[in-house]
């Protein structure tokens, strides 16, 4: 059974910064598209980046440019999302997922996911 464990959330001050994780098992992360979302109270499910099929892309929601990162680490079958310059509107649950079929931004692409973690950035 395939696994996706987040971890890094917390409570951080607008302007601070972030590093979630997530682990996987029974799953390559290099071998298939990961990607990080984000839901908010009230609102629906949004990418917020993640790496193409075979990791062989990189890819970002416009308002994350240049604030936020993906990396990944294959020996831990670990990808990451680094979140810099956090903002009160990047409050949300963030959560971490993986899809066997070419996926990118749109999360019904995804087959597995994590439980997520809580992110709060106060003002």
């Amino acid at each position: 059974q395939v696994q996706l464990v987040e971890s890094g959330g917390g409570l951080v001050q607008a302007g601070g910064s972030l590093r979630l994780s997530c682990a996987a098992s029974r799953l390559t992360v290099s071998s298939n598209a990961m990607g990080w979302f984000r839901q908010a109270p009230g609102k629906e499910r949004e990418f917020v980046a993640g790496f193409g099929w075979r990791g062989r892309d990189t890819y970002y929601a416009d308002s994350m440019k240049g604030r936020f990162t993906v990396s990944r680490d294959n020996a831990k079958n670990t990808v990451y999302l680094q979140m810099d310059s956090l903002k009160p509107e990047d409050t949300a649950i963030y959560y971490c997922a993986a899809s066997t079929l070419r996926a990118v931004a749109d999360p019904s692409g995804y087959n597995y996911w994590g439980q997520g973690t809580q992110v709060t950035v106060s003002s």
